[in-house]
């Protein structure tokens, strides 16, 4: 296993990672059947616009996972404007599949507002300025290649001096919350409903806000 920078030659493995492992670490594509702008979403500002700030695994000489990163949040893209300009110049509204997810978010949103409940946001706090995403394919699960990249990147922020960092996760994925858990992350905030989002059984989803300051060493092995 080796933890190295993010190369322009990893873009597309980066990208098909991002789509196979973009429901929880599991394919999202039952739910949002168009990689492309997926990826595009929560993939394209890191290698695109902030590529010194994402590293990749590799496992037995294949990219098996990455970390994304943003030192200053106030740069990044919302995906949620990202997800309106496929919307629209391409057709992703009118699509099957990706147009109900689009339109059902726009129905979440208006139940939202009118019942006074909180809609997501970007996190802003500049006790927490960075951010990140990190997804592996299950092949690289369990071997400690998650933790390694999370190291790589605190180290990474550290020498910059960034105060600190955050990250959102699904509070229903168990198992992202208690690895982030275990790399000296901590909830912080209530869960905010997903729009648009359902689960296989038609449940919804909640984005769970995990900080962690950078006074104390990123976590040993």
């Amino acid at each position: 296993m080796v933890v190295r920078p993010y190369r322009p030659s990893d873009r597309e493995a980066v990208r098909r990672i991002c789509y196979l492992t973009g429901y929880m670490g599991d394919p999202v594509d039952w739910l949002w059947p168009d990689a492309e702008s997926f990826s595009d979403m929560f993939s394209g500002y890191y290698t695109d616009v902030e590529p010194e700030s994402a590293f990749v695994a590799e496992v037995g000489g294949a990219v098996s996972g990455y970390l994304l990163g943003c030192v200053d949040t106030r740069r990044a893209w919302n995906p949620a404007r990202v997800a309106v300009r496929h919307a629209f110049l391409r057709g992703l509204a009118f699509r099957p599949g990706t147009g109900r997810v689009i339109w059902r978010a726009v129905a979440d949103g208006v139940l939202s507002v009118a019942s006074g409940k909180p809609m997501p946001a970007p996190f802003l706090d500049d006790r927490f300025p960075a951010h990140l995403h990190i997804d592996l394919l299950p092949s690289a699960r369990g071997s400690g290649v998650g933790a390694a990249l999370m190291r790589r990147w605190l180290d990474h922020l550290a020498g910059k001096g960034v105060p600190g960092c955050h990250l959102e996760t699904m509070s229903e994925n168990e198992r992202a919350v208690v690895f982030f858990e275990a790399m000296g992350f901590e909830p912080t905030g209530d869960p905010v409903v997903v729009p648009g989002w359902r689960a296989r059984t038609g449940g919804r989803h909640h984005i769970q806000v995990m900080v962690r300051a950078l006074a104390q060493q990123p976590p040993g092995p």
